[in-house]
């Protein structure tokens, strides 16, 4: 068998696990999978997984997927949970029991002290008749026909469908709170989506305070002089209420000076672009991305202005970049 074939093997076999279980895949079950979702939100439970080996491994990336999706959730390890760890459990909480052979010891002993009522209790198994899923209301059946393992013994095929039935519990949970993804973005403010739907202009411009900026009349030498002073690649003209009068940049002052003859004392408006393209600051910093990014001729610095259109900051490409988005 060629290495290749090795590969490919593995994910037939377990695209054909994945494939057989959605067949499975009992209405009633789902049903009372969105009924307990929605008293889980309401009574402010939280959703725990509970497993060993790689079981537990499986546990820990779906608690941590449910957490991300807004509903608390976490790991409970089954022999901590002997052992003190059982405090963190609430009657108003769920349980989820994750094991191929729905036998696994450390499960099977808890089960008598858990104080998660058994309609509460949620088993991803293989075997519909075991110990485990008889103690759970919601069972899920996560039989496989074989290993991917050329043995037919590690976990593969297994976890892979343990796995993917709580990722299919997840996007369940996800439709059933109507989570936007805005709201996604509120529980990941360090990603480049969380980023993208959360950070706004106003959190990344230059303020007014620190920016080149001139009065009506002022010649082109002082633009070029505040330039200097502000070297943010820009000077805006400001009119009375800081009203945004025009914007020179640093090619405008590469075109005058590569004039035969120039006149450094020319009033900067001369010079100046009157209708420069502007951004609110309450705008987010993605839509500022694309406004500079998404034309003909891209360019890298971007007037702000409040709510009344007075200027308040400049916005540079350069600093979109720096944060990521």
């Amino acid at each position: 068998m060629e290495f290749v074939d090795i590969l490919a093997n593995v994910l037939s076999t377990e695209a054909y696990a994945l494939n057989e279980a959605a067949k499975r895949l009992d209405s009633k079950v789902a049903d009372q999978l969105v009924d307990l979702f929605r008293d889980l939100v309401q009574v402010e439970g939280s959703l725990v997984f509970c497993g060993v080996g790689k079981s537990g491994l499986i546990g820990q990336k779906l608690a941590a997927t449910f957490t991300s999706l807004g509903l608390p959730s976490h790991f409970l390890h089954p022999t901590e949970a002997l052992h003190g760890d059982l405090g963190t459990l609430r009657e108003k909480d769920a349980l989820v029991l994750i094991s191929y052979s729905g036998k696994s010891e450390e499960l099977v002993k808890l089960i008598p002290y858990l104080v998660v009522p058994e309609d509460r209790r949620i088993a991803l198994v293989g075997d519909m008749t075991s110990p485990i899923a008889k103690a759970c209301s919601l069972v899920f059946d996560c039989h496989v026909h074989k290993e991917a393992c050329l043995n037919n013994q590690a976990p593969t095929t297994s976890s892979t469908l343990a796995l993917a039935t709580g990722d299919a519990m997840a996007v369940l949970y996800e439709h059933v709170s109507g989570l936007s993804k805005e709201g996604f973005a509120q529980f990941h403010p360090g990603g480049k989506l969380g980023k993208s739907l959360r950070l706004k202009v106003k959190d990344l411009m230059i303020p007014v305070g620190e920016c080149a900026s001139l009065k009506e009349g002022d010649s082109f030498k002082t633009a070029i002089m505040k330039m200097s002073e502000y070297p943010l690649g820009a000077a805006v003209i400001l009119g009375e209420d800081h009203k945004l009068k025009g914007l020179v940049v640093e090619g405008d002052v590469r075109r005058l000076l590569s004039q035969e003859s120039y006149d450094l004392e020319v009033d900067a408006i001369k010079v100046a672009n009157k209708s420069p393209i502007t951004i609110c600051q309450e705008e987010l910093a993605s839509v500022a991305l694309k406004t500079m990014e998404e034309r003909e001729n891209p360019f890298s610095v971007l007037p702000v202005l409040d709510d009344n259109k007075s200027f308040v900051g400049l916005l540079r490409l350069h600093d979109l970049f720096k944060e990521g988005l």
